[in-house]
C-alpha cells in the first residue's frame, strides 16, 4: 500500500496553528516547533493551507505569486526546513495548490486587465458584455451573486467563481497550463509530497458559455446561507465540465513522473456521489477526490450506514478516502456535541480509506464567536451568517498568556474553553485529545483498520456497525447514536475483546462473555473479534494511554 492509503491526513490553517514569529499570526516556524506533537499524536501527512504571497483578503486563497512564501508567513528557507524536519521525523508534506484563479492584483492579472491586446489578455476569462450591457450569462458566484465583475478600463467582463478579487484563470490557454506546470515542478523539486488541488473541478469552463439551466429543486432557506444563490442553478457549464479531466490527467503525469507523491483535489460539497468517482479517471487523475459525502448527512446511523454502504461498493478498484471538517466548515463539535464528536472520531478513523483530519478537532474545539470588528473572512460581508472565522480560531497550546499560540494578541479571538489546551489533555485519560491518540495508536497497529475490507452488518435500530477484516484480523465497529442504551449482537463471535470506547466515563471492558455486546448511549467501540495470528503481541489500549506531555 502506498503511504497516502495507510497515513492519516492532519489540515493545518497555517494562520492559527502556531505563531513563532511573534505577530499573532501563525507561520512555517510555528509548525516547525509543533512537529513533535504532530509525531507524538500519531499522524502522518500535513497538509498545510496557502502560505504564498498574497494580500490575505481570503486567508491566502488569494494568491500573487505561486512559487514563493508570504513575509507574514516565512520564507522559501523555512518551508526547506519544515520540509527536511518533517521528512525526518515520517511525516509528509502537501501542499494547497490554488490554481483556480488568482489574486486580482497577481502580476498576471494585473497584465491581462491591462488592454486587450497584452499577451496576457487570454490568461483569464473576458467576455464582452450581453446585449443589454450586462453580464455575458447567468452564472453564479459561489459566494453569491453574479460570477461576472465589469472592468471599466477595456470594456469587458472577467469571471471569477468565488469572490470578484479572485479571477479565474483560463485553462484553455496553453499557457496558462505550462505556467501552472512550472509552479508544479518548482515545488516538487523542493521535496513536498504532494498537492491538495483547490476546487479542481472548477479549472474548466464550458467554451461557448451558454446560460446554465435552473435547479428546480432551489431552496434557499436560511440554514443554507453559503448555497443559497449558487444552487439557484445547474452548474453543468461553470463546474464540473468534462473538460477538466484532461487538465487534471496532465497535472497528474506531471506528478506521477516525481516518484512517490500524491495528488489530492477538492471538489464541491454537493458533487453527486457519480460525478466525483469520475475524477479518479482509470487512475490517471486524481489520487484522492476529497470526499465531502459525510458532510451534508444527518448523524444518524441509517444516513451514514446507506452513504457509506453505496461509496465503499461503487469506489471499486480505487481508494476510498473520508472527512468530516475542515476550514471551511462549521467545527464538528459544534455540529454533534461532544459525544457525537467522540463517535465522529471513531468513525473518521475506523472505516476504509485515508481519513482526513483539522486541526483542534482533536481538542474537540468549537466554534469561536468572532465580534463584527474582528471578522476577517470576506464571506461574511458577502453572506451574513456564511463566515468561516468561527471554526478557524487559534490552536491552544497551553494555559499561559494567549494560550500558547503567540505572545501577542492572535489575529482571530481563542475560543472561550482555554483549559482545554494541548498540555492539559495531554495529562488527562479521558480527554478528546487522548481518544484521539489511542485511535490513531489503535489505527497504526491493525492492518485490519488500515487495509482491511470493509463490510457493514446488522444492528439495532439507531446503531451502525461494521466489520474491517483481512485475513488475518478482524476487528468490529460499533456506534451508538442515539440516547438510549442498547446490544448488538456478536452472532456468536467469541473470543472478544473490547479494545476502546468513546465513553470515557464508563468504567473500562475487556473480554465479552457472551454474545451480545452492550453499548452504552452515545457509545462507540473498536472491538477485536476471532484470533487473528500475529506475530507481536496485540497492545493493550483498553486501559487508558498514560499520560505523558507531547514532545514540544
Amino acid at each position: 500500500m502506498r503511504w497516502w492509503q495507510t497515513g492519516v491526513i492532519y489540515e493545518v490553517f497555517l494562520r492559527s496553528f502556531a505563531d513563532a514569529s511573534g505577530d499573532g499570526v501563525g507561520d512555517v516556524q510555528g509548525v516547525i516547533q509543533r512537529l513533535p506533537y504532530l509525531e507524538w499524536l500519531g499522524v502522518d501527512v500535513i497538509w498545510l493551507s496557502p502560505l504564498y504571497p498574497s494580500p490575505m483578503r481570503d486567508s491566502g486563497y488569494d494568491v500573487t505569486d505561486l512559487c514563493d512564501v508570504h513575509p507574514a508567513l516565512g520564507t522559501l528557507a523555512d518551508m526547506d526546513q519544515l520540509l527536511k524536519e518533517a521528512h525526518g521525523r515520517g511525516l509528509r508534506v502537501v501542499l494547497d495548490l490554488v490554481i483556480n484563479h488568482t489574486s486580482a492584483e497577481h502580476p498576471w492579472f494585473q497584465r491581462s486587465r491591462s488592454s486587450r491586446e497584452d499577451p496576457y489578455r487570454n490568461w483569464y476569462i473576458w467576455r464582452d458584455p450581453a446585449p443589454d450591457g450586462g453580464a455575458p450569462n447567468n452564472w453564479q458566484s459561489v459566494t453569491g451573486g453574479s460570477a461576472w465583475s465589469f472592468d471599466e478600463h477595456t470594456g469587458q467582463y472577467y469571471l471569477h467563481s468565488f469572490l470578484p478579487f479572485q479571477p479565474d484563470l483560463n485553462w484553455r490557454e496553453p499557457q496558462v497550463r505550462e505556467a501552472v506546470h512550472d509552479v508544479v515542478r518548482f515545488w516538487l523539486d523542493r521535496g513536498v509530497d504532494g498537492f491538495r488541488i483547490d476546487m479542481v473541478d472548477f479549472l474548466v469552463k464550458d467554451a461557448d458559455f451558454r446560460d446554465e439551466p435552473p435547479n428546480l429543486d432551489y431552496d434557499p432557506s436560511p440554514d443554507k446561507p453559503w448555497y443559497s444563490s449558487w444552487y439557484q442553478n445547474q452548474h453543468i457549464y461553470s463546474s464540473n465540465h468534462p473538460d477538466c479531466h484532461g487538465a487534471i490527467k496532465e497535472l497528474r503525469a506531471l506528478i506521477d513522473s516525481y516518484g512517490d507523491r500524491v495528488a489530492i483535489g477538492e471538489l464541491d460539497f454537493h458533487t453527486p456521489l457519480a460525478d466525483q468517482l469520475t475524477y479518479f479517471g482509470d487512475d490517471d487523475e486524481l489520487h484522492l477526490p476529497f470526499n465531502f459525502g459525510l458532510v451534508p448527512l444527518p448523524f444518524t446511523a441509517e444516513a451514514l450506514r446507506s452513504y457509506i454502504d453505496e461509496y465503499d461498493t461503487k469506489i471499486g478498484q480505487h481508494w476510498p478516502n473520508y472527512t468530516l471538517g475542515n476550514h471551511d466548515l462549521p467545527r464538528i463539535a459544534s455540529r454533534f456535541g461532544e459525544h457525537g464528536a467522540r463517535l465522529a472520531a471513531l468513525l473518521l478513523l475506523t472505516l476504509r480509506g485515508t481519513p482526513t483530519l483539522y486541526y483542534g478537532d482533536e481538542l474537540g474545539m468549537t466554534n469561536v464567536t468572532v465580534p463584527p470588528e474582528q471578522i476577517q473572512d470576506p464571506w461574511e460581508d458577502r453572506q451574513p451568517g456564511s463566515g468561516r472565522d468561527p471554526a478557524r480560531s487559534p490552536m491552544p497550546w497551553d494555559g499561559g498568556h494567549h494560550a500558547g499560540f503567540s505572545t501577542v494578541e492572535p489575529w482571530l479571538p481563542l475560543g472561550p474553553n482555554r483549559q482545554h489546551h494541548v498540555a492539559a489533555q495531554a495529562q488527562d485519560p479521558a480527554s478528546p485529545l487522548t481518544l484521539y491518540r489511542r485511535l490513531l495508536t489503535l489505527r497504526r497497529s491493525s492492518r485490519a483498520l488500515v487495509g482491511g475490507e470493509y463490510r457493514s452488518i446488522a444492528a439495532p435500530d439507531g446503531c451502525f456497525a461494521y466489520l474491517r477484516e483481512t485475513p488475518d484480523e478482524s476487528m468490529l465497529v460499533a456506534l451508538n447514536l442515539t440516547d438510549r442504551e442498547t446490544e448488538l449482537s456478536l452472532n456468536p463471535r467469541p473470543p472478544a475483546r473490547v479494545l476502546l470506547s468513546t465513553r470515557t466515563d464508563l468504567p473500562e471492558r475487556g473480554p465479552i462473555s457472551g454474545t451480545s455486546l452492550h453499548l452504552a448511549a452515545w457509545e462507540g467501540v473498536v472491538v477485536h473479534v476471532g484470533t487473528p495470528a500475529r506475530p507481536e503481541p496485540w497492545p493493550d489500549l483498553a486501559a487508558p494511554a498514560t499520560p505523558r506531555e507531547p514532545a514540544t
